[in-house]
């Protein structure tokens, strides 16, 4: 470590030789707890002093000093654990000269072991009276101050692994998150859906529209994309009869870092054969209402400076209809791209190059009016044709069976009622590579292996894809991407 070392980590660095001196490995070696604090509190802390003092338990602990206040021969301190801090009381008398001289060598966030019987102090905390101190690892750098350390997202992100020790709230979520993602997969496993796992590697660049990373492989001396979505293989899947199947799984797409984008992201995909998109509403709005119960126990969550209510159910209405309320424009009328145009410039919605139809336009007034109200849960359905080349017909074959969930403004999930239709899908795909020809490098390239698989029948179905992540943001709470990223991508630091 050649870095400038201050006075504070050379000062817990001229520690180690004594530990050492001691007999004690600075860097310690495994040791055998039993107990969570959390466990602890539940169990004990409604006990009177005189129940514990009667009959002692006897408690385990591992973690962090987070606290330590000397007073001779005695000391307090307040060690954490994963889950819960609690208070312990050391004494000379009780623990040994030689232990209490290791622990004289302690630094907040040493890493230390805990063993003795619960009581409660005068002042009546829960306390830990130690009967065994071990240390078990030092730590050489000190920790930020509690109200005046890591409060700077930017850097509470680079260095997360102390924003961890520090910030209750970032363990929080970082726990959180992993009970959102295992209730999911129970939920899925509930309804019959299997999970399986897709390559992330892919030939070619399919499924959303997205810029993708490219890497190279060297024995096969060819390009391949990080995927921007797992739809086709898993529809794949679904072909070889696999009739309720899902990915969890992270994507990868090269744009831009803001509080709602992430370059590498997870979402879960889901298929339902014989289905359609009435049943990916369902499945949805279900899932939400399972996350509620089962995990953050509430049904109304403070997102963004609003107050969202997940219990009831969700609003549902065409982007036709959603723009017409907003605007008076009725995109259901036959309107030239000449036309369309004319209406974009006057109401100063932004234009782009490789656009030659109407559809086009209707999603970017959709985007420019209507996107930034949707604030309680809103299904926004039918979409035009241009912007979703996997996705069936409807009625009037301008538009497809589509939804996108929006809440507090932001899109939560993406829906079809699937195309099986083999040469319908060939048409889009070469419509697609037209669009890229224009100058659309987020259009999809023409999957000549998936075409194939239609060419063996895909039962109907229907598909959803939604952002974990932002679905992490809602239920925790939290108002950025960054937030329930455990290690966000970041810009090189200067």
């Amino acid at each position: 470590m050649d870095e400038q070392l201050n006075d504070q980590e050379l000062a817990r660095r001229e520690k180690l030789p004594k530990y050492e001196a001691l007999g004690v490995d600075p860097f310690g070696t495994r040791y055998e707890w039993k107990d969570r604090i959390i466990d602890i509190r539940e169990k004990y802390g409604s006990s009177s002093a005189e129940e514990l003092e009667a009959n002692p338990p006897r408690v385990n602990v591992a973690g962090r000093l987070m606290a330590i206040r000397r007073m001779g021969k005695a000391s307090f301190v307040n060690i954490k654990d994963e889950r819960s801090s609690i208070q312990a009381w050391i004494g000379m008398n009780v623990i040994g000269e030689h232990d209490y001289e290791v622990f004289r060598l302690a630094d907040l966030g040493d890493i230390v072991g805990l063993e003795g019987t619960i009581m409660i102090t005068r002042t009546g905390e829960l306390t830990i009276r130690v009967e065994k101190y071990t240390h078990i690892s030092k730590c050489l750098k000190p920790l930020p101050e509690k109200f005046h350390g890591l409060t700077d997202l930017e850097e509470r992100c680079r260095h997360r692994y102390v924003d961890l020790i520090v910030n209750d709230e970032s363990r929080r979520v970082a726990l959180l998150r992993p009970a959102i993602i295992k209730e999911i997969r129970d939920f899925c496993e509930s309804r019959g859906f299997v999970e399986v796992e897709t390559p992330v590697l892919s030939p070619i660049a399919g499924g959303a529209a997205a810029r993708p990373f490219i890497t190279h492989h060297n024995a096969l001396d060819r390009d391949f994309y990080l995927r921007i979505a797992t739809e086709l293989n898993l529809k794949k899947c679904m072909v070889g009869g696999i009739d309720r199947v899902y990915e969890i799984g992270r994507i990868f797409r090269n744009e831009g870092i803001d509080n709602r984008h992430n370059p590498e992201f997870t979402t879960i995909e889901l298929y339902q054969a014989y289905g359609d998109l009435s049943d990916m509403r369902a499945w949805t709005e279900d899932l939400i209402h399972d996350l509620c119960a089962k995990v953050i126990k509430k049904d109304v969550v403070h997102w963004h400076d609003n107050d969202i209510d997940l219990s009831k159910p969700f609003a549902n209405l065409s982007m036709a209809e959603a723009i017409k309320e907003k605007t008076g424009i009725d995109f259901t009328e036959d309107i030239p791209f000449e036309k369309a145009v004319e209406l974009a410039k006057a109401h100063n919605v932004p234009l782009e190059k490789a656009w030659n139809s109407t559809g086009y336009i209707m999603q970017a007034f959709f985007d420019e009016f209507v996107e930034p109200t949707l604030i309680q849960p809103t299904f926004i359905h039918t979409y035009p044709i241009e912007l979703s080349p996997l996705t069936k017909k409807t009625a009037d074959p301008r538009f497809v069976d589509r939804f996108e969930l929006f809440i507090g403004g932001t899109e939560f999930g993406n829906a079809y009622s699937e195309l099986n239709n083999p040469f319908d899908q060939k048409e889009r795909f070469l419509a697609q590579m037209a669009a890229r020809d224009r100058g659309d490098d987020e259009a999809n390239e023409i999957d000549y292996s998936f075409l194939d698989a239609l060419n063996y029948g895909m039962p109907p179905a229907g598909g959803i894809g939604v952002g974990i992540d932002r679905l992490c943001m809602l239920l925790c709470e939290e108002d950025t991407i960054r937030e329930v990223l455990i290690f966000p991508t970041m810009k090189a630091e200067n």
